[in-house]
């Protein structure tokens, strides 16, 4: 026994097996902790501790870190972060896509930064500012956060539906290297929305140079997800390639029916370009995603569902085509009346989603938007969906890659130190789980139900999740990018 595991222990966690992060075999080991920090791992039988939870028949892994979210508000307006921590998040990544709370002061953000509001939310003109309220009133999970460039854009452009000139990127610039400077851990965009669409390869560059200073990722959800997803791929590798940093590919998917199948060549292209630069990727086990309602024909072309209407609050979890039709319309038409709005758009095929999820750099990320009146069910059951439909039921991959998959991998790649491992020095966050009982139990219907097997969650050594309920700890941090 240690040094560090001869003295007291706060609690352990006895009799489970460890599954640790790292792509390796689980074991059978107990995990001792003091603190916010696991201090032993394997036999503490003879170890003095507080507290010492029976956890035999379970798996002990790192807390799951959720590659891609858009919880920025959501942790200072819902601190318990139950979505997250039921099914066993320790760890949120935020401000992708593009949409970052901050640095913008605005009371009508423009779509789809309303994703992020709740009325009065966009408040914070600093990056410092925004990190500064979530450490003074912590969450149940940690935030990784980065900065949107669709939110400079609003910030800085009086008009978003151009490229910005000299000036608008140097501002722009000036307002990512304070968020950076603050602790941004990088830099994401959303070409895909209308408030980037304009925006030249070359002002995107030019806005993230401060990354090369201060380090962190360049994510991105692309241009285009469809016909031309190859263009877009290209531009994403050249972006990082002159920057010289770290590429994440946001919600890899090929949207639209023309398309399907067609990871197999953009696997393809990825694969090569990782022998030449640094790019991730993650996924959501899902073959629907969801955002703002749009005139889109590849993402209306499929079965929609309305989030969120604020001129019709009534629709909310309606079909499309059901109020087009009781309407007299087309529901490309109808799209401009319902504005301000959300959709879930059933666009992917599952052999596609499959074969995404089993490449073997493939992170998971929900891409759940917890501010919508019925959200997609990724928002509360990704991670035990990969866990249990996808390698239990379907066997897709073993259970230790499903966790390194939402652990060490992710910690790797978006620069978090200490994190996605169970191994002594490393912090507490840590999930147990029944590997036979869990499951994602919300469905498009019953959209936030909880997932079934998740035993219990620390995040920093402090237990949020015990007994099916959060515990009222919010011992959550602010975390720093510090390479990879």
């Amino acid at each position: 026994m240690s040094q560090a595991a001869s003295e007291v222990l706060d609690y352990v966690l006895a009799g489970g097996t460890v599954i640790d992060g790292t792509n390796t075999p689980g074991r059978r080991a107990d995990v001792g902790v003091r603190g916010d920090r696991v201090v032993a791992v394997g036999d503490l039988s003879q170890a003095a501790a507080r507290e010492r939870i029976d956890v035999s028949g379970m798996v002990v892994a790192p807390g799951f870190i959720d590659s891609h979210t858009h919880d920025d508000n959501y942790l200072l307006r819902k601190r318990d972060m139950t979505p997250k921590i039921s099914q066993g998040v320790t760890t949120v990544v935020t401000g992708n896509c593009g949409i970052s709370l901050a640095p913008l002061a605005d009371a009508a953000p423009p779509a789809p930064l309303d994703l992020l509001d709740e009325g009065g939310s966009f408040r914070f003109t600093s990056f410092a500012a925004y990190l500064q309220a979530l450490r003074e009133t912590p969450a149940a999970v940690n935030a990784a956060c980065m900065v949107g460039h669709s939110t400079l854009r609003a910030a800085v452009m009086p008009e978003l539906h151009r490229p910005a000139n000299a000036g608008e990127i140097d501002a722009m610039r000036a307002l990512a290297d304070e968020a950076l400077a603050s602790g941004a851990i990088g830099i994401s965009t959303g070409t895909f929305y209308p408030p980037a669409a304009q925006a030249t390869t070359e002002e995107i560059i030019e806005v993230c140079r401060p990354l090369a200073e201060h380090g962190g990722v360049y994510a991105t959800h692309m241009r285009d997800e469809g016909e031309h997803i190859v263009a877009a791929l290209e531009e994403t590798f050249r972006i990082g390639r002159e920057l010289d940093v770290p590429v994440v590919i946001s919600h890899h998917k090929l949207a639209g029916k023309p398309n399907f199948g067609r990871s197999t060549e953009t696997l393809a292209i990825i694969e090569r370009a990782m022998t030449e630069q640094s790019v991730s990727l993650d996924a959501y086990p899902y073959v629907a995603g969801s955002t703002m309602l749009k005139q889109d024909s590849v993402l209306l072309a499929g079965r929609t569902l309305i989030t969120w209407c604020k001129p019709f609050p009534e629709l909310a979890g309606r079909d499309l085509d059901e109020v087009a039709a009781e309407r007299g319309k087309s529901k490309f038409d109808l799209v401009a009346e319902l504005q301000p709005a959300g959709a879930i758009y059933f666009m992917m095929d599952e052999d596609d989603v499959q074969r995404i999820l089993a490449f073997g750099p493939t992170m998971i990320g929900s891409d759940g938007l917890p501010h919508d009146e019925r959200p997609h069910p990724r928002l509360w059951g990704t991670f035990p969906r990969v866990l249990g439909h996808y390698s239990r039921d379907l066997g897709l991959f073993p259970l230790e890659t499903a966790v390194w998959k939402m652990t060490g991998l992710t910690a790797s790649r978006f620069g978090l130190a200490e994190r996605g491992v169970v191994q002594p020095g490393f912090f507490a966050d840590l999930v147990v789980f029944d590997p036979e009982q869990v499951a994602d139990a919300a469905t498009f219907d019953r959209p936030t139900e909880r997932a079934a097997g998740i035993h219990s969650v620390y995040v920093n050594g402090a237990p949020v999740w015990r007994e099916q309920g959060f515990t009222g700890e919010h011992p959550g941090r602010v975390l720093n990018w510090s390479g990879q």
